[in-house]
């Protein structure tokens, strides 16, 4: 990967994944997620998926309600003795299963403190979608109660060994329903998503060099576009995605390169003397940070995207690598080394004040496309495991798959089932 240059076709992943909380928030809003009526005969009821997911976000705590399904439209001295068991929001629902296996979805939320309803909502998903409608749910009463979007509904991609295998793999936020993208007996390193959430680009040593392909998620198709003399590493795609930023040793150092999608010839972007690596491209994509020794030691520097001179952006410490920006581009995640540890930290740009997040032993952070929630790589018993921290440091939470997983990224917002609002008046 980039980092270690710095120092010196689609199946089913049957790969069982384990949550563990490590922190929790200030404040979390009390939620009864009650049962859905008609959801019995599905092999994964959405309800225990929807817990999972705003439990999980360490923004809720949810108030036990039992497997009994409520109607769809409670009284209002059901909403007042639900407020009475502590719940500021109730949620209830119906499914119905149709003969082909896709299903119907009535969501309604309700505001026990006025006993008013907040928001109802309906889906229909395609048989096998079950997981995904559910998530997408929880998106809603997440965005609803706290008014900022979900992210249950995105994906997040890995790297994970198993003995002498790597394979890429992609899942859902909760590391649930992985699949493996590719496999190698060979290394595969730094996964990287387009915009579109459509295609990963990777690292390959399966030509027994590191080469850059892009893949289509989707349909499996793959292609090399740097392919180059020596070594080519650290794809980062471009805004409009039609570019990648790479790291080439094509004129015998590491530097900076853009390559087009399409293929053609490289176009250097930095001229130094010294190792510039790990390029990550603002969400406008007008400029970009990159990990450099050229100051006597690994810090963070930014340029314009077309070129142009680099300005060092991180002086705090004797090592800081692996930028990434956040979605609305006004912060940046990295790790640092402090105290010997690796941790994972974030600097507003706008101030230039940074925040340590994280304890040690992490690698490869990147944002949640809502900018609340940082995945990274951290080691847990001598293996790699898969973590996430809030953009504040007060929630973590560890994502434990078998296996050694290694150098996550979080995809953007896509591939969304088509959601109707219910009429708040039922």
């Amino acid at each position: 990967m980039a980092l270690a240059s710095l120092l010196g076709m689609v199946t089913l992943a049957r790969a069982d994944v384990t949550i563990e909380v490590t922190g929790t928030g200030a404040r979390q809003l009390p939620v009864a997620i009650a049962a859905m009526a008609g959801e019995a005969g599905l092999k994964e009821p959405l309800t225990a998926v929807i817990r999972s997911d705003l439990e999980g976000s360490g923004r809720f705590r949810l108030v036990e309600t039992g497997n009994t399904p409520l109607v769809e439209v409670p009284a209002a001295g059901e909403l007042n003795g639900w407020k009475g068991r502590g719940a500021d929001a109730l949620s209830t629902g119906t499914v119905r299963v149709d003969a082909d296996g896709s299903i119907q979805v009535r969501l309604r939320l309700f505001d026990t403190l006025t006993q008013k309803p907040l928001a109802g909502f309906e889906l229909r998903a395609k048989a096998g979608e079950t997981r995904r409608a559910a998530h997408q749910l929880a998106d809603l009463i997440y965005e609803a109660l706290t008014g900022e979007k979900g992210v249950f509904s995105t994906r997040i991609a890995y790297v994970l060994k198993q003995g002498k295998r790597y394979e890429l793999q992609v899942a859902d936020a909760d590391g649930h329903n992985a699949q493996t993208v590719i496999g190698s007996n060979e290394p595969i390193m730094s996964p990287t998503w387009s915009l579109d959430g459509n295609q990963l680009a990777y690292v390959s040593f399966e030509r027994k060099k590191p080469i850059v392909f892009v893949q289509d998620v989707y349909t499996g198709g793959r292609r090399a576009v740097a392919a180059f003399k020596g070594s080519n590493s650290a794809p980062a795609f471009s805004a409009d995605g039609r570019s990648l930023a790479v790291t080439l040793t094509i004129d015998g150092i590491s530097q900076l390169y853009m390559v087009d999608v399409a293929g053609g010839a490289p176009r250097r972007l930095t001229r130094s003397n010294s190792i510039d690596t790990e390029p990550a491209f603002s969400p406008d994509g007008k400029t970009i940070a990159f990990t450099s020794d050229r100051g006597g030691s690994p810090q963070i520097y930014t340029m314009p995207s077309g070129g142009g001179e680099p300005q060092r952006l991180t002086f705090e410490g004797p090592y800081n690598v692996s930028p990434s920006f956040s979605p609305d581009g006004k912060s940046l995640t990295f790790i640092r080394r402090e105290n010997g540890r690796f941790v994972v930290a974030t600097m507003d740009l706008a101030s230039r004040q940074s925040l340590t997040l994280t304890s040690g032993s992490d690698e490869s952070p990147s944002f949640a496309p809502n900018g609340k929630l940082i995945l990274f790589a951290s080691e847990a018993g001598g293996r790699g495991v898969l973590a996430t921290v809030s953009s504040d440091g007060q929630y973590k939470q560890r994502l434990s798959a078998s296996g050694d997983a290694r150098e996550p990224a979080w995809g953007p917002y896509a591939g969304q089932i088509a959601v109707s609002r219910l009429s708040s008046n039922p």
